[in-house]
Protein backbone atom coordinates (compact mmCIF):
# COMPACT_ATOMS: atom_id res chain seq x y z
CA UNK A 1 0.00 0.00 0.00
CA UNK A 2 1.39 3.38 -0.97
CA UNK A 3 0.60 6.04 1.58
CA UNK A 4 0.52 9.63 0.46
CA UNK A 5 -0.30 11.76 3.47
CA UNK A 6 -0.38 15.40 2.55
CA UNK A 7 0.29 17.62 5.55
CA UNK A 8 -3.05 18.92 6.72
CA UNK A 9 -1.60 22.30 7.67
CA UNK A 10 -0.69 23.06 4.06
CA UNK A 11 -3.29 21.06 2.12
CA UNK A 12 -5.49 23.60 0.27
CA UNK A 13 -8.25 21.05 -0.35
CA UNK A 14 -8.56 20.21 3.34
CA UNK A 15 -8.37 23.88 4.24
CA UNK A 16 -11.10 24.85 1.77
CA UNK A 17 -13.41 21.99 2.78
CA UNK A 18 -13.02 22.83 6.47
CA UNK A 19 -13.59 26.56 6.00
CA UNK A 20 -16.61 26.00 3.76
CA UNK A 21 -18.17 23.62 6.27
CA UNK A 22 -17.44 25.90 9.23
CA UNK A 23 -18.83 29.02 7.54
CA UNK A 24 -21.95 27.25 6.31
CA UNK A 25 -22.64 25.68 9.70
CA UNK A 26 -22.09 29.00 11.51
CA UNK A 27 -24.47 30.82 9.14
CA UNK A 28 -27.03 28.03 9.51
CA UNK A 29 -26.90 28.24 13.29
CA UNK A 30 -27.35 32.03 13.23
CA UNK A 31 -30.15 31.84 10.66
CA UNK A 32 -32.02 29.23 12.74
CA UNK A 33 -31.06 30.70 16.11
CA UNK A 34 -29.75 27.26 17.14
CA UNK A 35 -26.59 26.09 18.82
CA UNK A 36 -24.39 23.13 17.95
CA UNK A 37 -26.46 20.59 19.86
CA UNK A 38 -29.73 21.53 18.17
CA UNK A 39 -28.04 21.72 14.77
CA UNK A 40 -26.44 18.29 15.12
CA UNK A 41 -29.62 16.78 16.54
CA UNK A 42 -31.24 17.81 13.27
CA UNK A 43 -28.20 16.58 11.30
CA UNK A 44 -28.61 13.09 12.83
CA UNK A 45 -32.43 13.03 12.71
CA UNK A 46 -33.65 10.37 10.27
CA UNK A 47 -36.77 12.42 9.51
CA UNK A 48 -34.96 15.72 8.82
CA UNK A 49 -35.18 16.66 5.15
CA UNK A 50 -34.74 20.43 5.23
CA UNK A 51 -32.45 21.56 2.37
CA UNK A 52 -30.15 23.36 4.83
CA UNK A 53 -29.48 20.15 6.74
CA UNK A 54 -29.11 18.14 3.54
CA UNK A 55 -26.49 20.68 2.43
CA UNK A 56 -24.68 20.34 5.79
CA UNK A 57 -24.57 16.57 5.32
CA UNK A 58 -23.21 17.05 1.79
CA UNK A 59 -20.44 19.35 3.08
CA UNK A 60 -19.64 16.80 5.78
CA UNK A 61 -19.16 14.18 3.06
CA UNK A 62 -16.84 16.55 1.19
CA UNK A 63 -14.64 16.87 4.28
CA UNK A 64 -14.58 13.08 4.66
CA UNK A 65 -13.52 12.73 1.02
CA UNK A 66 -10.78 15.34 1.36
CA UNK A 67 -9.35 13.66 4.47
CA UNK A 68 -9.44 10.15 3.02
CA UNK A 69 -7.85 11.43 -0.19
CA UNK A 70 -5.09 13.09 1.83
CA UNK A 71 -4.24 9.65 3.22
CA UNK A 72 -4.33 8.18 -0.29
CA UNK A 73 -7.43 6.13 0.51
CA UNK A 74 -9.53 6.92 -2.56
CA UNK A 75 -10.90 3.36 -2.47
CA UNK A 76 -12.95 4.07 0.67
CA UNK A 77 -16.51 5.27 0.16
CA UNK A 78 -17.71 8.36 1.99
CA UNK A 79 -21.38 7.47 1.68
CA UNK A 80 -23.09 7.89 5.03
CA UNK A 81 -26.24 6.30 6.30
CA UNK A 82 -28.29 6.43 9.47
CA UNK A 83 -26.88 3.93 11.94
CA UNK A 84 -28.37 3.09 15.30
CA UNK A 85 -25.57 3.93 17.73
CA UNK A 86 -26.84 1.58 20.43
CA UNK A 87 -30.04 -0.09 21.46
CA UNK A 88 -31.97 2.02 23.91
CA UNK A 89 -34.08 0.37 26.60
CA UNK A 90 -37.40 1.65 27.80
CA UNK A 91 -37.24 4.49 30.29
CA UNK A 92 -38.68 4.26 33.83
CA UNK A 93 -42.16 5.30 32.65
CA UNK A 94 -42.30 2.32 30.29
CA UNK A 95 -42.18 4.50 27.17
CA UNK A 96 -39.61 3.92 24.49
CA UNK A 97 -37.00 6.68 24.22
CA UNK A 98 -36.11 8.23 20.89
CA UNK A 99 -33.59 6.03 19.07
CA UNK A 100 -30.00 7.35 19.10
CA UNK A 101 -29.43 7.45 15.35
CA UNK A 102 -26.27 8.86 13.84
CA UNK A 103 -25.68 9.91 10.27
CA UNK A 104 -22.30 8.32 9.64
CA UNK A 105 -20.34 5.71 7.76
CA UNK A 106 -21.61 2.13 7.85
CA UNK A 107 -19.79 -0.15 10.29
CA UNK A 108 -17.69 -1.77 7.54
CA UNK A 109 -16.30 1.59 6.39
CA UNK A 110 -15.81 2.79 9.96
CA UNK A 111 -13.90 -0.39 10.84
CA UNK A 112 -11.75 -0.20 7.69
CA UNK A 113 -10.70 3.39 8.40
CA UNK A 114 -9.89 2.56 12.03
CA UNK A 115 -7.87 -0.50 10.96
CA UNK A 116 -5.85 1.57 8.48
CA UNK A 117 -5.25 4.31 11.03
CA UNK A 118 -4.08 1.73 13.55
CA UNK A 119 -1.72 0.20 10.98
CA UNK A 120 -0.39 3.65 10.07
CA UNK A 121 0.09 4.52 13.74
CA UNK A 122 2.03 1.30 14.34
CA UNK A 123 4.28 1.94 11.31
CA UNK A 124 5.00 5.49 12.40
CA UNK A 125 5.71 4.42 15.98
CA UNK A 126 8.17 1.84 14.68
CA UNK A 127 9.83 4.40 12.40
CA UNK A 128 10.12 6.84 15.31
CA UNK A 129 11.49 4.13 17.55
CA UNK A 130 14.12 3.18 15.00
CA UNK A 131 14.99 6.80 14.28
CA UNK A 132 15.14 7.54 18.01
CA UNK A 133 17.37 4.55 18.69
CA UNK A 134 19.74 5.51 15.91
CA UNK A 135 19.84 9.18 16.85
CA UNK A 136 20.22 8.36 20.57
CA UNK A 137 23.20 6.13 19.86
CA UNK A 138 24.82 8.79 17.68
CA UNK A 139 24.14 11.47 20.31
CA UNK A 140 25.56 9.30 23.09
CA UNK A 141 28.63 8.53 20.99
CA UNK A 142 29.19 12.20 20.23
CA UNK A 143 28.64 13.27 23.85
CA UNK A 144 30.86 10.47 25.13
CA UNK A 145 33.58 11.45 22.70
CA UNK A 146 33.42 15.10 23.76
CA UNK A 147 33.51 14.21 27.46
CA UNK A 148 36.47 11.92 26.94
CA UNK A 149 38.38 14.56 25.01
CA UNK A 150 37.47 17.25 27.54
CA UNK A 151 38.45 15.01 30.46
CA UNK A 152 41.78 14.23 28.82
CA UNK A 153 42.47 17.91 28.16
CA UNK A 154 41.53 19.08 31.65
CA UNK A 155 43.35 16.22 33.36
CA UNK A 156 46.62 17.22 31.79
CA UNK A 157 46.32 20.95 32.57
CA UNK A 158 44.28 21.20 35.79
CA UNK A 159 45.21 20.01 39.24
CA UNK A 160 42.88 17.58 40.96
CA UNK A 161 40.82 19.23 43.68
CA UNK A 162 39.68 16.86 46.44
CA UNK A 163 36.08 16.88 47.73
CA UNK A 164 35.89 18.28 51.24
CA UNK A 165 32.90 17.80 53.51
CA UNK A 166 30.66 20.79 54.03
CA UNK A 167 31.55 22.88 57.07
CA UNK A 168 28.15 24.57 57.32
CA UNK A 169 26.60 21.70 59.26
CA UNK A 170 24.25 20.87 56.38
CA UNK A 171 24.08 17.11 56.09
CA UNK A 172 22.02 16.94 52.93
Amino acid sequence: MILILVHWETNPILDAAGKTYYKYRAALMVRNNQGLTDTYNRFHDTDERHPDILKLRELHTQIDRAVLDAYGWQDISTDCTFVLDYEDEENSSGRQKKKPWRYRWPEEVHDEVLARLLELNQKRAEEERLAGTNSENKTKQKKGTKKTIKAQNTASTSPTIPDFPSTSGDTS
